[in-house]
């Protein structure tokens, strides 16, 4: 009996030490609130308090308190360089000026009212704005909240390592939205975000007609979430003027003076991408030629064999279905569209009803992938000038591209036909099988093994994929 009373009182002693229903809660050294996270005030006093270090012993125990706030400290790897030269092994230690100016600068930052981190919204998307220092890359995690108003989520900053400062501009870009996926992969997950930076990473990336092992790798972690880039100046707000003032251009970026009020990065002026587009139906089998020429004047042939007899114009809207559905696929926005069906280009322009109840889904599709497009050109070519996709669409060999380049059998894609059935909101769907033309693309058994397990017949080419894999996991 003495027993369970001793075990009774333990049990009630331990309830007595937990906190349940409670508004607010000391958790991990942090206050946590309904509505969010506040830095514990003893922390910030703890910093504020220390007088300067004079030696190395007390200059980590400085970096180590630091390092426990650094989510609510904006650019704290920037404002930290100075003493972090002192960290390295060999280096004398010695208390400069610029190390008194940037510790007296972290002070009188923790020395702004209470700091606190609101919790996210679901369902709102989120801001990401990242930037550049001079030796480090910040990020600055943002939502706007019911009142219109924006709140700072998360701080990110790192230093950058002395192989990364011989990144050009734009790639250091790439690192700091590459770092802040790393750090913030559940956000990313749950939310839409949307990219607010000088430059556009992403598209960066995507411009490369080749891709190194890095820009592979940060290919397919852009490729995993739903990113939409929004310029900088598109964006106005207190959140991001702090952030920009905590994150100062560096020096060696020269801005251009021919764009007042303007700040310029990277500036691209380029011409959209032409896309010709032709089907073709025959006895022997139905068939859909799509040509791409980039603003580099580079010829991208694809061929796309229907898989069920169908009309020409049939034909010629899956064509152009798929041309729209690669352009929209690779975030080329900026299109230039030729074909030499009069029926199709005026349906698709509006000049001609839709009068073929068999070509109304086909046409609604078409209509949506354009839609989003951000800059879509519609002109009708005579097929004279239409010819490389005509010979795409009927797989003839007697075409000639240019650079010798040469036709190989990548990947073959099967889509059902679209359903009678189906409501009119409903999406068209199509039945293809492809043959995508050109120099084979290095990435696609690099996908295929790593989603799929499927490797290629080849000994050789088998095994230099699955040494090769490991490099591009998350």
């Amino acid at each position: 009996v003495e027993e369970e009373i001793t075990s009774k009182d333990d049990h009630l002693q331990d309830l007595r030490m937990c906190a349940f229903g409670v508004t607010s809660r000391k958790f991990l050294g942090f206050n946590v609130q309904h509505r969010g996270i506040e830095i514990d005030q003893a922390k910030v006093d703890a910093i504020l308090k220390m007088p300067e270090p004079k030696d190395i012993h007390e200059l980590k125990s400085l970096q180590g308190k630091l390092a426990y706030l650094r989510r609510f400290i904006s650019n704290l790897a920037g404002r930290c360089q100075p003493f972090s030269r002192l960290m390295k092994k060999g280096v004398p230690f010695e208390w400069a000026q610029a190390c008194r100016n940037d510790f007296e600068s972290i002070k009188s930052y923790l020395m702004k009212p209470q700091y606190w981190l609101p919790t996210a919204i679901p369902g709102k998307p989120l801001i990401l704005y990242v930037s550049v220092h001079e030796r480090s890359v910040g990020a600055l995690r943002d939502q706007g909240n019911n009142e219109g108003k924006e709140n700072a989520l998360y701080y990110l900053s790192q230093m950058m390592m002395p192989n990364v400062l011989k990144y050009l501009p734009i790639e250091k870009l790439c690192l700091a939205l590459v770092f802040s996926i790393q750090n913030l992969n559940h956000y990313f997950q749950a939310h839409v975000v949307r990219l607010v930076s000088r430059a556009n990473p992403i598209k960066f990336v995507m411009s490369k007609p080749v891709l190194s092992d890095r820009l592979a790798r940060w290919y397919l972690q852009f490729q995993q979430f739903q990113i939409v880039y929004v310029p900088q100046k598109a964006v106005k707000g207190q959140a991001l003027e702090d952030f920009l003032t905590d994150h100062p251009i560096p020096h060696d970026w020269e801005l251009s003076d021919e764009l007042p009020d303007k700040d310029a990065m990277v500036i691209e002026i380029q011409p959209p991408w032409k896309i010709y587009f032709d089907g073709a139906a025959h006895r022997e089998g139905d068939g859909a030629g799509i040509m791409f020429i980039t603003s580099q004047e580079e010829v991208l042939p694809y061929s796309f064999t229907l898989t069920q007899q169908c009309s020409n114009n049939v034909a010629e809207y899956q064509a152009l279905i798929f041309g729209l559905e690669m352009a929209v696929d690779i975030k080329q926005l900026q299109t230039q569209l030729f074909g030499d069906s009069k029926l199709v280009i005026n349906q698709i322009l509006g000049s001609y009803k839709v009068k073929n109840p068999e070509l109304v889904p086909y046409h609604k599709y078409a209509q949506r992938l354009v839609s989003w497009l951000a800059e879509v050109t519609t002109l009708h070519v005579p097929r004279k000038e239409n010819k490389r996709a005509d010979t795409l669409a009927s797989l003839a060999s007697t075409l000639s591209f240019p650079d010798q380049t040469q036709v190989t059998v990548c990947q073959r894609w099967v889509v059902p036909p679209p359903n009678d059935n189906e409501e009119e909101e409903s999406e068209a769907e199509h039945t293809a099988s492809v043959l995508e033309f050109g120099i084979e693309d290095w990435q696609q058994p690099l996908i295929d093994y790593l989603c799929y397990g499927i490797l290629l017949e080849n000994f050789r080419r088998k095994t230099k994929i699955r040494r090769r894999a490991p490099r591009f996991l998350c």
